[in-house]
């Protein structure tokens, strides 16, 4: 349950750090905590809550017991209400100056549509309007609804369930989640050009589309394609745009994985250019998107790179109930990772270059363009 299901809730979880209950102020609160070195932490995200607890194990009890009494005892503060929408007012009011901020925008609407999880937070006049006791009744009722507890430390799972079931009551019945928005994903049929106005001498361009539907047999080519296309310094878009053509101050290309098994792969490739070469950088990122440029040794070293990242790579600590639950998310019960390595070895080049040619050429694309429109002509990006 996260944004999606109640837009107030990032801002509730935001709020609870200024807040105090009837017997300490938020001061007090603070100091208790620091003094058994122990944190608290509340975030939502779209679709998310994560309330944690983190510190010395022998303190544990204390540090549950605490917050336990923060959240179901917290009290409106007005002036602190205040304080939070004005800070929030001034970060929307920047963003609205700020390149990247726009092209997140434009990206949004590009892979979802007009209604898309972009625009869809709470308006100026909504935060305006909200009181304090909205809030604050969030916080109280937030462990109404079903929730999984995730323990990493020193004690065995059967003292620590014995543990939190004392420390930590659960209703009688959990409430239901509020409905979840829901923001569908755009099938591109045809080119379109989304553009904002930006009073700067540079361009930015960046092309997107929702690809296949997610499959993890995937996985193994869709990484070394990344490797050799677009992701680094020694992929074929940064080493013919911006090291060859010299075209890009920036740029690169990826085909990315979603996080969910209900969402699909995504094409997004990006330059950053001077005004005055935005349509040479355009049409040297179309020619590579349609045309893959092959090099055996490029690919090797791609494919080594992918390699040497799964050897490398590590789930430690708490870290591996993480990697469990995001792999539970693609419909996985196990760790791909073994899977695709064991994979690399027999992927080829011609394989590179038939992926690419099935799910990169020759397809429709978004082209998001922040720029001043003093700089760049319309009918260029007409055509």
């Amino acid at each position: 349950m996260g944004s999606w299901n109640n837009k107030l809730l990032p801002l509730a979880a935001q709020y609870l750090q200024f807040l105090g209950t009837a017997q300490h102020s938020t001061d007090e609160i603070s100091k208790a905590f620091y003094n058994i070195a122990c944190n608290f932490n509340v975030n939502a995200t779209n679709e998310v809550t994560t309330v944690s607890i983190t510190g010395l194990q022998e303190n544990f009890d204390r540090a549950v017991t605490m917050f336990e009494d923060v959240l179901h005892n917290c009290l409106p503060d007005t002036a602190a209400l205040a304080g939070l929408k004005d800070r929030l007012m001034k970060s929307r009011a920047n963003s609205k100056l700020n390149k990247q901020a726009i092209m997140q925008g434009l990206i949004s609407y590009a892979r979802y549509g007009s209604k898309n999880p972009f625009n869809s937070g709470l308006t100026n006049e909504e935060i305006a309007s909200l009181k304090a006791e909205d809030l604050v009744k969030i916080l109280h009722s937030l462990l109404d609804y079903s929730h999984t507890i995730i323990y990493y430390g020193p004690l065995s799972q059967d003292a620590f369930t014995t543990d939190i079931t004392k420390l930590h009551p659960l209703p009688a019945a959990f409430a239901s989640y509020p409905e979840k928005s829901r923001f569908p994903f755009t099938q591109q049929t045809a080119n379109q050009v989304l553009f904002a106005n930006y009073d700067m001498v540079q361009s930015e361009i960046c092309w997107i589309r929702n690809a296949a539907p997610y499959d993890v047999t995937k996985e193994p080519i869709v990484d070394v394609f990344d490797n050799y296309f677009g992701g680094g310094m020694g992929s074929i878009v940064f080493q013919t745009l911006r090291e060859s053509k010299a075209l890009a101050y920036s740029t690169f290309a990826t085909y990315g994985t979603p996080a969910k098994k209900e969402d699909p792969f995504y094409i997004l490739a990006y330059i950053g250019c001077q005004a005055d070469k935005m349509n040479d950088a355009i049409g040297g990122m179309n020619e590579l998107l349609t045309t893959l440029p092959e090099s055996q040794q490029a690919f090797t070293l791609a494919r080594t790179s992918q390699k040497k990242d799964i050897e490398t790579e590590r789930y430690t600590q708490d870290g591996i109930i993480f990697a469990y639950l995001a792999a539970k998310q693609k419909g996985l019960d196990y760790d791909d990772r073994k899977d695709e390595y064991e994979a690399l070895d027999k992927l080829t080049m011609a394989d590179v270059k038939g992926f690419h040619q099935q799910q990169v050429s020759g397809k429709a694309y978004t082209y998001c363009v922040v720029a001043s429109e003093k700089k760049i002509k319309q009918d260029d990006l007409k055509k």
